[in-house]
């Protein structure tokens, strides 16, 4: 990779142009100041003909071999391809030498995160993890709040990601080979896990149920993990796709005050609308009606959602590449952390026992 210089911007392979790619990282990497989109890896004509209209600029390539066959072009990878390949291809453009963001979940297990963590460290390369629902409006709230003593102790934190899709759709999400990591608890789970270690710390033991709901799904649709923090907090974690009725997104409750928020943060809805962050309207601002609740029965406040900021994961990646020593925005040994969770959720909905971590 050539050395990083002020007077050009960052040059970005992404790899892949699915949902995560084209309606997440391109616009997001597109946006932000000192980085360019200069290449995107599909073989897909529709998506390379979507690719020339949203990013002119950026060339096309069949494969991300032919992407990674000249490491010196490059200054940043981006993996936005289905799970199985995450850690195979981190693996390459790690050893190529370019620094790399996989989109979560950074691989299909613990010890294959472990180990590109440390290959990473080992050849001296950035790698960080795409875990943008840490910018989600109501975590950065929610995050304020636990940090600032505004809720006093906190003894429950929980936390939803939950949808009504009763009929299973099309794709990789879907199916039954485990090394696809699809299913709903390493989909969403991955960022509820995330968000419950980030604010709370890590873990002492895991429960899980996790099931298969809808007729003619293969794969996980409905669970709920349960976490005992070492500082004490217990975290309530449910992700769905099969929930009529969709629970508050987060109830945090502390000793002297909680905080209850319903409705999603609307950076996803605006960006698969081709909405962009770019300055041209105010980005992520919550609706009023999805406001939260902050206080105690008889006397609770109406308060603002934080705006949502999902530019800050890129804008930290150039950071960190224009300035020696800059840490990136998710440390690659959370992801380690986060998977080490979801295999003991699996190993307990498996057994029915609480599982011990660490």
């Amino acid at each position: 990779m050539n050395p990083l210089t002020a007077s050009r911007p960052l040059r970005v392979g992404l790899i892949g142009y699915g949902l995560a790619g084209s309606a997440f990282h391109a616009p997001l990497i597109a946006t932000t100041p000192g980085l360019r989109l200069d290449a995107v890896v599909t073989a897909n004509p529709e998506r390379r003909a979507q690719l020339g209209q949203e990013h002119p600029d950026a060339r096309a390539v069949d494969t991300p071999e032919q992407l990674l066959a000249d490491p010196d072009e490059l200054d940043l990878v981006v993996i936005a391809s289905p799970n199985r390949t995450h850690a195979p291809l981190a693996r390459a453009a790690l050893r190529a030498g370019v620094a790399t963001v996989v989109d979560k979940p950074l691989a299909g297990t613990a010890a294959e995160a472990l180990e590109l963590c440390r290959l990473a460290e080992e050849r001296g390369v950035l790698l960080s993890v795409f875990q943008n629902r840490r910018w989600d409006g109501d975590f950065l709230t929610a995050s304020r709040l636990v940090r600032g003593g505004a809720l006093g102790r906190v003894h429950r934190f929980e936390s939803r990601f939950e949808r009504f899709r009763p009929k299973p759709k099309p794709g990789w999400r879907e199916l039954a080979d485990p090394a696809e990591v699809g299913g709903t608890l390493y989909d969403l789970g991955s960022h509820l896990v995330d968000q419950a270690l980030t604010l709370f710390g890590p873990v002492e033991t895991v429960y899980a149920e996790i099931d298969v709901r809808r007729d003619g799904a293969v794969v996980d649709d409905d669970a709920f993990v349960a976490l005992t923090h070492a500082s004490g907090t217990r975290s309530h974690l449910w992700t769905s796709a099969i929930t009529p009725l969709i629970g508050p997104r987060l109830r945090v409750l502390g000793d002297t005050a909680g905080y209850v928020k319903h409705g999603m943060d609307p950076q996803e809805a605006e960006l698969r609308a081709g909405q962009r962050p770019d300055g041209a309207r105010r980005w992520g601002a919550d609706l009023p009606e999805h406001y939260g609740t902050l206080g105690s029965d008889g006397s609770a406040i109406t308060l603002p959602t934080d705006p949502g900021d999902y530019p800050a994961f890129y804008a930290g990646i150039a950071a960190a590449l224009a300035v020696p020593g800059t840490p990136p925005p998710v440390d690659p040994r959370d992801a380690v952390a986060t998977l080490t969770v979801l295999e003991a959720a699996r190993t307990s909905a498996a057994t029915g026992r609480t599982i011990r971590v660490g």
